[in-house]
Formats: C-alpha cells, structure tokens, sequence
C-alpha cells in the first residue's frame, strides 16, 4: 500500500511557509487599509494579486508538467522569500511606497503561479485516489486553523513590532517550507516528450491544446468553470474589500479585522474537519452544491447586518468559511481521482485561470462603486448569485453526473 508519510512530512513544511504568508498577507492588507483607507486601493491590490494567475495560468501549466515539480516549488518558495527580503529592508529604511506592496503582492502571485499547479498536481501521484477527498479535506482545515491563528495574531504582532519584523517570521517559515521541500522527494508523471532538437516550441503549443481539448471534451467542466467564472465576479471583490467593512462599517480597528478572519478561518477548519472525516456524499457534486447554497445565504446575510451588530458579522463569516469548504474540497478530489496525472498541471491552471479571469473585471467596478454606495452592496449581490448557482446545480443532470463524464472522459484518452 502506497504511504501517506513522504506527502504528509511535504505538507507539514508548506503548513509552515504558508502560515508566515498568511501574516505578512494581512499585515500588508492593514497597512494599505490604514495608508489609503481607500476601497479602490485594496481592490487594485487584488487585481495585481490576480493578474499573473489569470494571465499566465494556461502557459505555466505546461510548463509544470514539463518540468521537475520539486525544483519548480522550490524556485517559487525561493523567489517570494527573495522579494519579501527587499520589502523588509524598504520599511526598515522608511522608503516604502504602495507601489513597493504592489510589486511583492504582483511576485507572490506569479510565484504561486507555479506553486500551486505543482503541489495539487504532484499530491495526486503520492495520495492513494481513495485518500484524495479526506487529503482535500485536511487542506481546508489548514487553511482554517491558518486564518484563525495568523490573523489575530498579525494584528498583536503589529501592535509590538515593526512591519519589517512580521515580514522576517515570513523569512523563517520560508526557509523551514524550503528545507523540508529539498529532502523530500516529489514522483514525476511519465513524460511523453523531452522539447530536444528544437522541438520545444511545438511541443509546447501540443501540451496546450491537448489541455484545451481535454476541458472542452468535458462538457460538465465547461459548466462548472462558468458557474465559477460568475461567482468570482461578484463574490472576489466583496472579500477583497473585507478591510473597508470593518473599518468604514462596523468602525473596527485591527483586532476586529483578525476577528472577522479568524470566525472565517474557524469556519474552514470545522468545515474541513467535516469533510475530512466525513468524506462527503458518495457523489461528491452534492456537497459542492450544498456547500454553495450555505455560502449564498451566509454572504447575504452579511450585506443586511446592521453596523451595532459585530458579532453577527462574525457568525455570518463563520458560516461562509465553513461552506467554502464544502465546496472547494470534493471538487478538487473529482479533478484529482479522474484527470490523467502528466496532464493535471495544465489542467488545474487552465481551470484556474477561467474561473479567477472574472474577478479582475468585478474588482475594477467593485473598488468605485464601494466608495459610492457602500461595501455591503458587493455581499447582497455575490450571495445572491451564489445562491443561485447552488440552488440551480441541482436541478442540471450534467453537473450532478459530473464524475461519470469524468470517467468517460479519461477512458476516451487512454484508448486514443
């Protein structure tokens, strides 16, 4: 039987360097709140957080099949760390500019470019397939327990250190993410060219189409990646401008700001913890889709909670983190069981980069019109449609087989 141990020792030194991410995160985040206090700033600094995922996505995912995936998160890890050097020793001599954060945000997310395509891909190749639900599962957990430490805790850090300390913790957590990485060894799938003797360039142009075909032969993905699509243009921007929430409508400082990450983060880790032990529904599309209509009623709820009530925000968020779990997690079980593992890397940047393409143009409205008629709108119009897409998933026949089609799929490559 395959071991869980080589991927479980990987996972511990990225929890590690993630959990320094998620603190120098949001004590940028902060800090551009209390520079700017502008809902437009922080929608522009998503979108520069967004741009290389979107842009570069299906381009990178070739090139993650291609390439050793080991090596490849490491240089990822490595250049993040690199750029959040520079930004420290830029608070440190007090020449810092917003212009300076948007660059690292820019680098941390073409850094994560890669990384991200090269993990979920290379998890498939060391998690036995009947493990890859309760692993995904185990993933939102992280990300939970993550947003309930990382965001009070950035805010005490703020309070006792300058920001150039909270960045150095980053620096560590990198380094001990980086070690473990080298000392593990990460599977490669079965390469089926070598780009030699001036073939790379068709090579490449292949692998892209070959992506390309294996989504578009998949009409149930086509769907899902739309319903995606729309929900990350109303529903991004709206969590993008939690900061402006906090301060401009509840009136809160930095402590609530954590509060408000660490109810959501909390969210994540009991909604985890659920599907980790749980497993989900025996069709797993079920539980996306129910995930989807607690997330809907949730987001709405925070667009009418009154500025007195805090606290309800709170559990509102809670709820939304809890359902977010639902969904993401038995998604990426289904892509990961059912796609062809040298193809998963250009697969999942494709998906990706389709469904986070819509988000650039929701910040780019989002950021004026939260200025002009209040953040609160941007939560009652995402929880509405993804209320929406929640409700109607279950009454489409394609999306509810969408693992049999899955199946089919895989089976019509392999004979090709």
């Amino acid at each position: 039987m395959q071991s869980l141990r080589p991927f479980l020792i990987l996972w511990t030194g990225q929890a590690a360097s993630l959990f320094g991410s998620q603190l120098v995160q949001f004590a940028l985040i902060w800090w551009l709140t209390q520079e700017t206090g502008s809902a437009t700033i922080l929608a522009l600094a998503s979108l520069v957080g967004l741009l290389p995922q979107v842009v570069l996505g299906p381009f990178v995912g070739v090139l993650v099949d291609r390439w050793n995936r080991r090596r490849t998160m490491l240089a990822a890890d490595g250049t993040v760390a690199l750029a959040t050097a520079v930004l420290a020793l830029l608070f440190w001599l007090g020449q810092i500019a917003v212009w300076h954060v948007f660059m690292l945000l820019f680098i941390r997310s073409l850094a994560g470019a890669f990384h991200w395509p090269a993990i979920q891909a290379s998890t498939s190749l060391m998690v036995p397939a009947e493990h890859l639900a309760r692993i995904q599962g185990l993933n939102q957990m992280l990300n939970g327990a993550l947003n309930i430490v990382s965001a009070p805790l950035g805010a005490l850090l703020l309070a006792v250190l300058p920001i150039q300390g909270v960045l150095a913790i980053d620096l560590v957590t990198a380094a001990i993410g980086m070690f473990i990485l080298f000392l593990t060894r990460v599977p490669q799938p079965v390469k089926q060219g070598n780009g030699e003797n001036g073939r790379f360039h068709s090579e490449f142009k292949a692998d892209m189409v070959a992506g390309l075909r294996h989504i578009w032969s998949w009409p149930a993905l086509m769907l899902l990646m739309g319903m995606a699509m729309m929900i990350n243009l109303v529903l991004s921007p709206a969590f993008s401008l939690l900061p402006i929430l906090v301060t401009s409508h509840f009136g809160g400082e930095a402590l609530q700001l954590g509060f408000m990450q660490s109810a959501f983060g909390l969210g994540l880790l009991l909604g985890g913890l659920l599907l980790g032990t749980w497993g989900g529904f025996r069709k797993r599309v079920f539980t996306s889709l129910l995930g989807l209509i607690g997330m809907g009623l949730a987001t709405l709820f925070l667009g009418v909670v009154p500025a007195n009530m805090f606290t309800l925000a709170a559990i509102a968020f809670f709820l939304v983190g809890a359902n977010n779990s639902l969904v993401n997690g038995p998604i990426f079980a289904v892509f990961q069981a059912t796609i062809v593992p040298e193809m998963q890397g250009r697969v999942f940047t494709l998906i990706g980069s389709l469904s986070a393409g819509m988000a650039p143009i929701g910040l780019i409205i989002a950021g004026p019109v939260a200025d002009w008629l209040g953040v609160q709108t941007w939560y009652l119009i995402g929880g509405a449609v993804t209320l929406f897409m929640g409700v109607g998933g279950f009454f489409v026949p394609m999306l509810l087989h969408i693992e049999d089609g899955a199946r089919k799929t895989v089976v019509a490559l392999e004979t090709q």
